[in-house]
């Protein structure tokens, strides 16, 4: 993304958008389009799901060679800027996925695309038989996902350490084990936008520095914005604690709490102590159990304080990006982006919910 873009992004352009449609036969369609969306949640196992609405009714599989080459292809999906001045548009991914469904009126159209990340070739590639995860953080998340994807790209963000055993039975999810490993390491892993699986920390709001600066002010990007707070499946303390009578190792444990007094949930204050538990025989060690307790205090600490803020739309937003809202009062806030929409038409706003909306000073 060059440095031009996001600064375009609030003055007058021209948005496009495009479509690849890989089929299983190697052929690779440019998809006329009239809308759709790729939607992005950090919370949600699967974080990239799309929509696109097409015109041409020829895409509906019909013959058995249409469907071999349908099922298991995959949508290629990017969004940006033509800059008008004779250079090439810019765009920016928005996600690789599955295409897991064609439906439309045969004659007639319009049909509808429906894809999921690559997260979710790995949960449903279900185990058929025992399976026992060992090694390190990113060793064992590697071999999870490339037991479902031999070619996948991996990118490490983290410092690895060792884990302990994990055995999984027969029908649990791989994705879920994934994810079980990372929090070990304080981490989370997804696929980014290019289709590469990612392992790698959440930013921290008191220090990232913000990527986006979303303003109601002229030639800001601010349309609307709301803000709530909510004490509903909140926690301010997470235990976790590791056993693993498999690998000889004695129980370990540590509670992360929240230790900032200036903070609506802190753990000694007027919101009460309110304590969740997590367990994993992957922590062997202290640190590795604190890493956890951490990374899950933050995500249940997160709907205390959460905000909708509508914008024009970014394409190169990323879950976790630090964002500064100017307000029309003038007040700035910072939040942290956690689910978002992406318009694959050049109409329509760009809803963000936040969460960990924090005074900016």
């Amino acid at each position: 993304m060059s440095d031009r873009f996001l600064a375009r992004l609030a003055e007058s352009h021209y948005p496009v958008t495009r479509v690849q449609l890989f089929l299983t036969t190697g052929q690779v369609i440019d998809v006329p389009h009239t809308g759709g969306s790729v939607t992005v949640d950090r919370a949600q196992a699967v974080r990239r799901t799309c929509t696109v609405t097409v015109a041409d009714p020829t895409l509906i599989p019909r013959a058995p060679s249409d469907q071999l080459a349908t099922y298991g292809a995959r949508l290629r999906i990017s969004r940006g800027i033509d800059y008008g001045d004779g250079t090439q548009p810019e765009l920016v991914p928005l996600g690789v996925f599955r295409l897991d469904s064609v439906d439309g009126d045969v004659n007639q159209g319009p049909v509808t695309l429906q894809g999921k990340g690559l997260e979710a070739v790995v949960a449903d590639d279900k185990f058929t038989a025992p399976y026992t995860a060992t090694g390190t953080v990113v060793s064992a998340i590697g071999a999870l996902i490339r037991r479902s994807l031999p070619t996948a790209d991996i990118l490490s963000q983290i410092t690895d350490i060792p884990i302990g055993s994990r055995a999984f039975d027969i029908q649990a999810d791989p994705w879920a084990g994934c994810q079980e490993i990372a929090a070990a390491a304080g981490a989370e892993v997804y696929a980014n936008a290019d289709g590469v699986f990612v392992i790698s920390t959440l930013p921290d709001l008191s220090t990232a520095t913000p990527v986006w600066a979303i303003e109601a002010t002229e030639g800001g990007v601010y349309i609307s914005a709301t803000r709530a707070m909510s004490a509903d499946k909140v926690f301010n303390g997470i235990r976790a604690a590791g056993e693993n009578t498999a690998d000889n190792v004695a129980p370990v444990s540590y509670l992360a709490t929240d230790d900032d007094p200036g903070s609506p949930t802190y753990w000694n204050g007027p919101f009460g102590r309110r304590p969740d538990f997590y367990s994993s025989s992957t922590l062997i060690t202290t640190a590795a159990c604190m890493n956890a307790a951490r990374l899950k205090l933050a995500q249940a600490k997160a709907p205390n304080a959460s905000g909708d803020i509508s914008s024009l739309p970014n394409p190169a937003l990323e879950p976790g990006d630090v964002l500064r809202i100017t307000h029309e009062d003038g007040s700035r806030e910072l939040h942290q982006a956690a689910s978002f929409s992406v318009p694959l038409d050049t109409g329509g706003s760009f809803p963000i919910t936040t969460i960990s909306a924090k005074e900016d000073a």
